[in-house]
């Protein structure tokens, strides 16, 4: 899944606005209304009847999880959920409720596993990772001469300041909000750095950049996951 167009994954919307609904920021008719732009749905049922699934579970709140290979980022299992949400590289957990999302045409279907708990990088921890890492990525994408191969993704990072407008419900933490903005702009940074192999001159300039580049990813989403997942936001 990529984060080149700068717009959240279909389960980090579900999980800002089913966290707003299961908390009384926001109205039932709001958040349809809001779900209805990527038409999510509970497999074999309505939007409404996924909220409904996860309040009647006993969900207080939604996260995120954005795994990949090597790194299961949000999951705590079991393993029937890992694995779909791990096929999917995204999945959200609502209490014990583990929805995988499965886009079909014009919809998104939302299957519903039995999860567990998980643990998380807290905001600040990931707050800083993404600090550390995009610091190192400007040397090292310089070192690579990013900005002959790729000129886009050198644009994006000399233009961090510019970061995507998220449209977040109500209750969301602004700080959280800016690291999903914030974590988005490095992701998409990755996916362009990484869009054209053939601007390699060899196979081993290949795999060096996907190297250096992979600590970027994965701080990435780790500032996403922590900026869509409820547990870890600071109380204030």
């Amino acid at each position: 899944m990529s984060s080149s167009s700068l717009a959240l994954p279909h389960s980090a919307v579900l999980a800002w606005w089913l966290t707003a609904w299961l908390r009384g920021h926001e109205q039932t008719d709001h958040v349809l209304d809001v779900l209805a732009d990527d038409t999510h749905l509970l497999d074999g049922g309505s939007a409404l009847d996924l909220l409904a699934r996860t309040r009647a579970g006993g969900a207080t709140y939604a996260g995120l999880a954005l795994p990949v290979d090597g790194d299961p980022l949000g999951l705590g299992g079991p393993r029937a959920f890992n694995e779909a949400a791990m096929d999917a590289g995204q999945a959200v957990v609502a209490g014990a409720v583990g929805l995988v999302p499965e886009e079909r045409g014009e919809t998104v279907q939302w299957r519903v596993l039995e999860a567990a708990p998980r643990q998380l990088p807290d905001v600040g921890e990931a707050d800083r990772g993404l600090r550390e890492s995009l610091i190192g990525a400007a040397g090292d994408l310089a070192d690579l001469d990013v900005a002959r191969w790729r000129p886009e993704a050198a644009d994006a990072l000399m233009n961090l300041h510019h970061r995507p407008a998220l449209e977040a419900p109500l209750g969301t933490p602004p700080r959280c909000v800016d690291l999903a903005a914030r974590g988005l702009q490095a992701w998409a940074i990755v996916d362009l750095a990484l869009a054209d192999d053939g601007g390699a001159i060899s196979a081993y300039e290949v795999e060096r950049r996907r190297g250096l580049l992979q600590p970027l990813g994965r701080a990435a989403r780790r500032a996403v996951v922590a900026a869509c997942s409820p547990e870890v936001w600071p109380d204030r």
